[in-house]
């Protein structure tokens, strides 16, 4: 009997401390209309942050517990947690087996994925993987987590973007489909824009590099815009093809959480209408690893996604890399 996997419930959750734009208009001051103009381009009107001493995992932790006791299910019922994010606790060890510590998970295997803001819908493809050929695994917690304005200097201005939060899905094992399939693409000649560049083996941490902020994320080169103005239309009809659907047969989307006018024009270049999509960025921020599966809770929250809706998520990370996922819901 073939095994497919389905998302069984999801999880959600936005720490409370708010910095609204009015709070960074006084705090970039010097740089008049700076705000003004990134809250035009970006549709980003506030974010939340977790408080200073919390890590990672502390933020994964509560959007874990809920999508578990959505599906009705103990953390002694998880087999395997796979764990999306480029803001980890540690380079090592792995902030999936922090939160099955914490989460009391004693039964499940872990492992992080690491490919940014691509994370989520890589971790789903992973998952539903690991259920489709092991019979042994029948339950699989995917969370992707940002806390990355605590690796930001809080003086530079792309802190604007960063809002901390996490997003869970169970996926479980049953005989239908569940999950249809995945595609991904890179570009690895843009390894050098954007992101944390000491602390690795490319450069260890030192006093220098420390006090030159070069342990904090950096963008250091513009990203082109067509990288996902042209690059998710393109995994789209990829994923499609791969999967044998028309675009046209997608009930709901979802994209990276980062710029609401990219995907105004990446829908109209699919020919899908807006609401068959939806965004979270303008009220929680761009919370990068964790901002797919936070928007898929929200949009279920609000049912905007129907059961047996054909859902498509497509991630887009520095890097770069790119993952979409298209499955069925439950």
């Amino acid at each position: 009997m073939n095994r497919f996997a389905t998302i069984a419930s999801t999880g959600c959750y936005l720490p409370e401390i708010r910095v609204h734009n009015d709070d960074l208009r006084k705090r970039f001051a010097h740089l008049p209309e700076f705000v003004d103009k990134m809250e035009a381009s970006s549709g980003i009107r506030c974010r939340w942050n977790a408080p200073e001493d919390w890590a990672t995992s502390d933020v994964a932790l509560p959007a874990a517990q809920q999508a578990l006791e959505r599906a009705g299910l103990r953390p002694e019922d998880v087999d395997l947690i796979i764990l999306g994010t480029d803001s980890p606790d540690y380079i090592t060890p792995a902030t999936s087996v922090v939160l099955q510590y914490k989460l009391g998970a004693v039964n499940a295997g872990t492992f992080d994925v690491g490919c940014a803001c691509a994370s989520f819908p890589t971790a789903l493809a992973s998952g539903a993987g690991w259920i489709a050929t092991n019979p042994s695994i029948r339950t699989v917690l995917v969370v992707g987590v940002y806390l990355m304005h605590k690796l930001a200097a809080p003086d530079d201005p792309l802190t604007f973007f960063y809002g901390d939060g996490a997003g869970a899905a169970v996926l479980v094992a049953g005989d239908r489909p569940g999950f249809i399939g995945a595609a991904a693409q890179a570009g690895g000649a843009y390894h050098k824009h954007w992101g944390i560049y000491s602390g690795g083996t490319y450069e260890p941490a030192t006093v220098a590099s420390v006090e030159a902020g070069r342990t904090t994320v950096k963008m250091l080169q513009r990203y082109p815009p067509e990288i996902n103005h042209e690059g998710w239309p393109r995994l789209v009809r990829k994923l499609a093809a791969g999967c044998e659907f028309k675009v046209s047969d997608i009930d709901f989307i979802l994209f990276t959480q980062v710029r609401k006018p990219s995907i105004d024009l990446v829908m109209a270049d699919l020919g899908l209408p807006m609401e068959k999509t939806h965004t979270i960025m303008e009220e929680w921020g761009y919370t990068g690893s964790a901002c797919i599966p936070m928007a898929l809770d929200d949009a279920l929250s609000k049912k905007k996604i129907r059961s047996g809706d054909r859902v498509v998520l497509v991630g887009s990370g520095v890097g770069y890399n790119q993952a979409a996922a298209a499955l069925i819901m439950s």
